[in-house]
């Protein structure tokens, strides 16, 4: 396979697996250290311009990759590269022109919408430092979509990987030259290194696309010559039609995002709690334990950025059976992959918390929410699945619902004393079940899509055992006064636990793994 070939199904999903891994684990470095540097309260101001950043890039952006991916995906099928050029260089100029218009827009009333809206001043140059990055976001994503249509995940996979690393010396060095001038300007001095990461990943992005380019060119030059016309209004078309959905539905999302914040803060000063109290329990819940509860989600991002080529080539071709086992293969993966991070999470809050923050206070909400990851696991390629098909109406509906049940639960259980930051959690919670459970209802209906159930079951079999391992090996184990040691040796116990059980009742056969580029070449027993 030459540099520019595209991958199968499995293998593009294994190499954005394989960035997703390096990635959300490397994101941790500055998760665990940006909050030793300017607090959680910093860390609280830090998250809360983010909610509305999402809204805007959500407008710029919102079904764009998804859209370029699928007509770049049946363009290649019609062997017909210029039209891919010609899909790239229009969702390129809609994109940079309405980054360029928002960013203006962004830095103009960020006055306005720091004090009026997000009800906390100091957020202001954090939001100002973040507005450059709608014009650097939205190309990328053209530019990821492109590759994702063509079935070539290695240059998203390498982009995302330098503007991470370059993400983290950036933002741990911004944050702390910064913060001598205050605790909002090491916020913003971290959201600088945000940027930072970000434009040199489209660097990277834009050297691949030239030596692609280049490769395409000189293939073409060899063999026949393909002329096509442009039709610019029928690609905008298209475009439009597909990316208007999806942005709909996304913009909820981003919408329910943005207001949790506001509702959340609000709320929480209903019942008493002081502004910068309730900053730094929204910081801690956004910007220290969801992230970590979406770590196993980088398998759940790259099985949906990779189903959307898959599944839209199958529809091109009428194919249900490949339809049907792809989406399989992504729920039991997402699942069998989660299941046992989901019981680690529960079972050793704590000290996860405490070696991880310094902080076990905050265990409490990810024992509550870790149960209950496994709805969010499965969700994206359900989403993605039904978006893909033309059915992006169904995810928005289902959005839209969970999305207003969560807002009016953490508006009215977090405004009281009793439940404070917990609202929220139960809130967000709630949702992820309702969304995930319209979802899979949609895509049963629509596509006549039968769940494997007994694989469901065999999966909460194997976390049983394991969460009674991990338990007994946590509180038995002689090592106390090594928490660290305690800790790592009871994760080894339970995943050594979660694997003999997975392969015993069969959700992982030694035949799956020998499919596994480079791993199953090295299997000594096949």
């Amino acid at each position: 396979m030459n540099k520019y070939q595209k991958q199968t199904f499995i293998q593009g999903t294994l190499i954005l697996l394989s960035a997703g891994i390096i990635n959300r684990i490397l994101g941790f470095i500055p998760r665990i250290a940006l909050p030793r540097i300017i607090g959680a309260e910093g860390v609280g101001i830090y998250q809360l311009g983010y909610p509305f950043f999402l809204v805007i890039m959500t407008l710029i952006t919102g079904g764009i990759p998804l859209a370029v991916s699928k007509l770049v995906s049946e363009a290649e099928i019609a062997d017909n590269p210029q039209a891919s050029r010609n899909v790239l260089r229009i969702s390129f100029g809609l994109t940079f022109g309405l980054g360029i218009l928002f960013m203006f827009l962004s830095i103009w009333f960020a006055p306005w919408v720091t004090q009026v809206i997000l009800t906390d001043p100091r957020v202001y140059h954090t939001f100002v430092s973040m507005s450059p990055m709608l014009v650097i976001v939205a190309i990328s994503s053209v530019f990821r979509g492109y590759f994702q249509g063509k079935q070539n995940m290695i240059p998203s996979a390498v982009s995302s990987i330098v503007e991470t690393v370059v993400r983290i010396i950036c933002v741990l060095c911004f944050s702390f030259m910064l913060l001598p001038k205050g605790i909002e300007f090491g916020a913003a001095g971290a959201m600088l290194g945000v940027m930072a990461g970000e434009f040199v990943g489209l660097l990277i992005l834009l050297y691949h696309y030239h030596a692609d380019d280049k490769h395409n060119t000189s293939s073409n030059s060899a063999g026949k010559s393909l002329e096509v016309p442009r039709m610019e209004g029928g690609v905008l078309r298209r475009l439009l039609k597909i990316t208007i959905p999806v942005t709909a539905g996304k913009l909820v999302g981003s919408f329910s995002y943005l207001f949790e914040s506001i509702i959340t803060a609000q709320s929480l000063a209903l019942a008493g709690f002081a502004t910068s109290v309730a900053t730094a329990q929204y910081g801690a819940l956004q910007g220290m334990i969801i992230p970590l509860l979406l770590l196993p989600g980088a398998l759940t991002t790259s099985l949906a950025v990779s189903l959307v080529p898959s599944l839209s080539e199958a529809a091109a071709r009428n194919e249900h059976a490949t339809i049907h086992k792809r989406l399989n293969q992504t729920i039991n993966i997402a699942l069998v992959t989660g299941a046992p991070f989901s019981v680690l999470m529960f079972i050793l809050s704590a000290p996860l918390c405490l070696l991880l923050y310094s902080n076990q206070e905050i265990s409490g909400m990810l024992q509550l929410m870790a149960p209950f990851t496994l709805f969010i696991y499965i969700q994206a390629p359900l989403q993605v699945a039904l978006q893909v098909l033309d059915h992006p109406g169904k995810a928005l509906r289902n959005t839209l619902i969970g999305a207003i049940i969560k807002l009016f639960l953490i508006w009215y259980l977090s405004s009281q004393p009793e439940y404070g930051i917990y609202g929220a959690v139960i809130a967000i919670i709630i949702n992820s079940i309702i969304v995930t459970l319209l979802h899979g209802f949609s895509v049963t209906r629509l596509l006549s899509f039968k769940f494997n159930i007994l694989n469901m079951l065999k999966i909460c079999f194997a976390m049983l055992l394991m969460g009674i391992g991990v338990q007994l090996a946590y509180t038995q184990l002689p090592f106390h006064q090594h928490t660290w040691l305690q800790f790592l040796i009871s994760c080894v116990i339970g995943f050594a636990i979660y694997m003999v059980i997975i392969f015993r009742i069969k959700l992982v056969s030694i035949r799956d793994i020998e499919k596994i580029p480079i791993i199953g070449q090295w299997l000594p027993f096949k």
